[in-house]
């Protein structure tokens, strides 16, 4: 599923390579998935995968099964985000210019020197198609924060519960000389995260049911058929 936030660094980068195109290209490669004009194709899965595979030890792809439900799990995902890009869409959500370098800087602060241009050399990826996948996730991230902004009202009786359950003690016993607002911000925060992945999955499976979703099962076979 797509987290209820955002992850900056390396972890960013990755996730952007691994995002859906979103349209037809009309490059003339077999789709893969198709929600209305949105499509994933061939090519893009396959790409996605291979750098998804990073996330695995060597040893773990080795069984065919193993490997078979990777793909699975990957198909899962990307179709889950072609109905959340359905969805931006006819809500009219998008992202700003200004947000996606805003996004593009907070990122790359976190790579030393050349780093950053390095990890795009390594996945063999052009800058232009990582700003669009980071465009794509930032889009997701919207629309899941919007969707969802009623299942995150914080009462006060919750930080305050939070806090005892999770600060008190340990703030007490080393001396946390914090600011209290500062403190309850983060709760704050750590109960919304909460709240959206709690809410997510009802919602997804919800939205799924809005939008047929077409899978080329004779290129999905293919795939699960190629040697890894």
């Amino acid at each position: 599923m797509l987290r209820g936030c955002f992850y900056w660094g390396a972890a960013a980068v990755v996730f952007a390579l691994i995002g859906c195109s979103g349209h037809d290209t009309g490059t003339g490669d077999e789709y893969l998935i198709r929600i209305g004009e949105r499509v994933v194709t061939v090519a893009d899965f396959n790409r996605a995968f291979e750098i998804a595979k990073t996330a695995y030890s060597h040893n773990s792809l080795q069984n065919p099964e193993d490997t078979k439900d990777a793909q699975l799990r990957l198909l899962n995902q990307m179709t889950e985000e072609l109905v959340l890009l359905q969805r931006a869409g006819e809500l009219g959500i998008g992202v700003s210019d200004e947000e996606l370098e805003k996004a593009i800087e907070k990122i790359r602060a976190d790579f030393p020197d050349d780093a950053f241009e390095q990890t795009l050399l390594e996945y063999a990826v052009s800058y232009k198609s990582w700003k669009s996948g980071l465009k794509t996730r930032l889009l997701m991230e919207k629309l899941v924060q919007q969707e969802l902004k009623d299942e995150t009202v914080i009462q006060p009786d919750e930080v305050a519960k939070f806090y005892e359950e999770n600060y008190n003690n340990d703030a007490t016993q080393s001396g946390d000389t914090r600011n209290p607002a500062a403190v309850e911000e983060i709760i704050v925060k750590q109960l919304r995260r909460v709240k959206i992945e709690n809410a997510y999955r009802n919602w997804i499976e919800n939205l799924r049911k809005r939008y047929t979703i077409d899978i080329n099962k004779d290129q999905w076979n293919k795939i699960l058929a190629a040697p890894s």
